[in-house]
């Protein structure tokens, strides 16, 4: 008996399977699924313009200052990014505190997306903080809405509905504060 010749794969399926075996699973992280890049958004957005922030102002870069500036930055902050202070450590009321971890690779001028796959091993609730969807008030029909989402509106504004009993009390109300909080002539993006 003849034995047969390996058959060439012919599937691009089974193609790139083997490719990845082959190469380890170093070049399976390269060609990852596009979504990836919205993985720690918050994490990536805040730390950004905190570091930025602290060029502007021409801190040095101690791990001392660091950590002071951050903890004075998160003051101010609300929603995810408070959130996200508070799973670092920079808010009082906080359980643990890592904010060494952000201090120590800012201060070598460590690019913030590794500080922020590093966090992620920490605490993987990091990376999972998204921002909330920015809200089209004039293609979103505000009477179809619930009560709840309705209130988020509001509270995102810094308002507070306190005669509102029904549903419409709410719609009325941010249709007339929508024209001082929306974008009366948005830029596009280019």
């Amino acid at each position: 008996m003849q034995r047969q010749p390996a058959r060439a794969v012919r599937s691009p399926c089974a193609a790139l399977a083997l490719a990845l075996l082959c190469t380890g699973p170093w070049r399976a992280a390269a060609l990852a699924p596009w979504g990836q890049e919205a993985q720690c958004e918050v994490c990536k957005g805040f730390l950004d313009r905190f570091y930025n922030s602290l060029k502007e102002k021409h801190s040095d870069f101690t791990m001392a200052t660091i950590e002071k500036e951050l903890v004075n930055s998160c003051m101010d902050t609300k929603g995810k990014e408070h959130r996200l202070c508070y799973y670092i450590g920079a808010t009082g009321d906080a359980a643990t505190k890592i904010i060494g971890e952000i201090s120590r690779p800012m201060s070598a001028h460590v690019p913030v997306s590794k500080i922020c796959e590093k966090l992620k091993k920490n605490d993987i609730q990091i990376c999972e903080l998204k921002y909330e969807r920015k809200l089209d008030l004039n293609s979103v029909d505000l009477s179809k809405m619930r009560v709840a989402e309705l209130r988020k509106i509001l509270d995102s504004w810094g308002e507070v509905c306190r005669a509102c009993i029904e549903k419409t009390d709410f719609v009325n109300l941010i249709k007339e504060l929508a024209p001082k909080y929306t974008l009366t002539n948005p830029k596009s993006d280019l």
